[in-house]
């Protein structure tokens, strides 16, 4: 590592995470640990075998390519494909024996012949629309006609059905609780076409600690197993990411100076000014320009001006000592202080989960207790 500027992954809070969300489950649901997009920034490899380590039945990814990418590792557990996917990825997507979603007839007749080719049965799960209008059968009818043409098609097999809950997380629940009887509904209209068991699925991470009616068969958790709440229920989680690099440099600078680009940030004292080797093309924000800050010696040091795309300054005034190669810390915990992803969110005006999900691929990730 020729440049200090990496994050930190515990495993140990994954696997504590798990145990969190695996606690509320009711009537013996299994778990579905989500770890697409590189687990939401923490590495999917590594979180995939601590969430099995934990309990985790089942993984989910996004794409294909992110659950070539597990059974390339050496994992071995059912691994479910939660986007729609091009006909032309049926081949591989049968030979890396990935469950797929469907929800239309082109990719069921592709993902059938791709079985046929490889003399493997293609594994699939309907996906039903109750609410999120995103991808998924609305009707009953839809859900009868796609069921029968799965059952009537050599070399794939049905064996789940699940939806997505657009507002669990949301303080009202008229919304929830319609989407469950739409569920409901359409999984006994399917149960009409196909007495034989499967997998039903609907509970989202809120819905873990807020919907037991939901559980159903499994239950798949995301935000929860990195360690934030989507719902005020969701209490003892650990946060798994704390990102941290190095200062390079700390100068003082007079009244009237200016910092940083355009500028923005002028100073009414001397200023110590130290320089942090991150910048938006690590994935820190240039949103967080004026608003953010970072730990060092554990308190707070305000970003000044704005983030460039390679480095950050921030004002260390008030922290006394703070010098060129102190530990910075720009996401977790340092001394008594914390900065959230949480919180980071609340200054860039988004969410945590795409706070997660913004270390660039040049921030090297080390993992602890794997």
């Amino acid at each position: 590592m020729q440049r200090v500027n990496y994050c930190e992954i515990d495993l140990d809070a994954i696997r504590h995470n798990v145990g969190v969300m695996r606690s509320h489950i009711a009537g013996g649901a299994a778990f579905l640990a989500v770890v697409k997009a590189n687990a939401y920034g923490h590495g999917a490899v590594q979180v995939a075998r601590a969430a099995l380590e934990a309990g985790a039945s089942m993984l989910a990814v996004a794409i294909p390519e992110e659950g070539i990418e597990l059974r390339r590792a050496g994992i071995d557990a059912p691994i479910l494909v939660l986007g729609g996917v091009e006909e032309a990825a049926a081949d591989a997507i049968v030979a890396a024996e990935l469950t797929q979603v469907v929800f239309d007839e082109a990719r069921i007749r592709a993902l059938s012949a791709a079985g046929v080719r490889l003399e493997r049965r293609a594994k699939v799960h309907l996906k039903l629309d109750t609410g999120m209008s995103r991808i998924g059968v609305r009707t009953a009818q839809e859900a009868q006609t796609l069921t029968r043409l799965i059952d009537s098609l050599p070399g794939i097999e049905l064996t789940g059905c699940f939806t997505h809950m657009a507002t669990a997380d949301e303080p009202f629940r008229e919304g929830t609780l319609d989407q469950i009887a739409r569920f409901e509904a359409l999984t006994a209209a399917i149960a009409q076409v196909h007495p034989a068991p499967i997998v039903r699925h609907a509970a989202n991470t809120a819905s873990i600690f807020r919907y037991p009616q939901a559980h159903y068969d499994m239950v798949r958790g995301g935000i929860a197993l990195y360690g934030y709440p989507p719902v005020p229920e969701a209490q003892g989680l650990w946060p798994a990411m704390r990102w941290v690099t190095r200062a390079v440099y700390v100068k003082t600078i007079a009244p009237g100076d200016q910092v940083s680009y355009g500028g923005t940030f002028t100073a009414s004292r001397d200023t110590r000014v130290m320089t942090v080797p991150v910048g938006y093309a690590d994935g820190y924000r240039r949103g967080l320009s004026g608003k953010g800050c970072v730990l060092v010696h554990g308190q707070r040091a305000p970003i000044l001006g704005r983030v460039c795309m390679d480095q950050v300054m921030v004002d260390v005034t008030d922290i006394p000592g703070a010098q060129t190669g102190d530990e910075v810390v720009l996401l977790g915990a340092q001394g008594d202080e914390c900065i959230s992803a949480q919180e980071m969110a609340d200054w860039l005006g988004t969410i945590s989960y795409e706070v997660l999900c913004s270390p660039s691929a040049r921030v090297p990730r080390v993992w602890l207790h794997a």
